[in-house]
């Protein structure tokens, strides 16, 4: 069987992009995370309005993010700022999800033509695909992560400023888009710390898997030459 690194790259770099969309996809898709910070934020107590009117909001706005229909939050005022700036996280959210459905489709498609064909993944410096992608992507969202810690806002900023290049219309004013009282920065900051975890835990998993499939076949291997 041949072994092929432009395969083992390209495998590597569908597993980094498959396990970074999913991470970011987590807190989109996941409606409850949100409403699990309603009680904890103090969020009824905070604006006045009902839990209700809140979820409402919230999903109304959501929808929207994810190719609904007209933007709308419920009850909620909203501006012509306000909306465009939701209209530019409605293309980052459908890019996430479009590559992660992407990365997804074309790892299958390699890990089925690896099987079934002439040519498998080759090792690089010793190891597979999976110990590159989970060593590759944790080692940069570690120092990201670092980064974060030490200014969250900064970095709250610096990340606006890098995915919304020359806008402010992310910039609320409460009093006319009120959306943004449902959504303080703690809820980002929770929203972060959940995509961090997922990429760690799935990076070791990937390094894991790696470390014990290369133990396993070199206990074979061993076995195979005392017989």
């Amino acid at each position: 069987m041949k072994r092929s690194k432009p395969l083992a790259i390209l495998m590597s770099a569908a597993i980094a992009l498959a396990l970074l969309t999913g991470a970011i996809a987590a807190p989109i898709l996941c409606r409850p995370f949100y409403y699990a910070h309603i009680g904890p934020l103090r969020l009824v107590e905070r604006t006045g309005w009902t839990e209700e009117e809140i979820k409402t909001a919230f999903d109304e706005m959501l929808d929207y993010c994810l190719g609904g229909g007209e933007f709308s939050t419920g009850v909620l005022k909203w501006s012509e700022s306000g909306k465009s700036h939701f209209t530019d996280v409605r293309f980052l959210f459908q890019l996430d999800l479009n590559v992660l459905a992407c990365s997804l489709g074309l790892l299958t498609a390699l890990v089925f033509l690896s099987c079934r064909g002439r040519q498998r993944p080759a090792s690089l410096l010793g190891r597979g695909p999976a110990f590159w992608a989970g060593a590759g992507l944790g080692t940069v969202f570690l120092i990201v992560a670092a980064l974060a810690a030490m200014d969250f806002d900064r970095a709250f900023v610096v990340f606006h400023a890098l995915f919304f290049p020359g806008k402010t219309n992310w910039l609320f004013d409460p009093n006319e888009d009120q959306i943004i009282n449902i959504l303080p920065q703690e809820f980002f900051r929770s929203c972060a710390i959940l995509i961090f975890g997922i990429l760690l835990v799935g990076c070791a998993a990937l390094i894991a898997f790696d470390l014990a499939r290369k133990r396993g076949r070199g206990e074979t291997h061993s076995k195979l030459q005392k017989f």
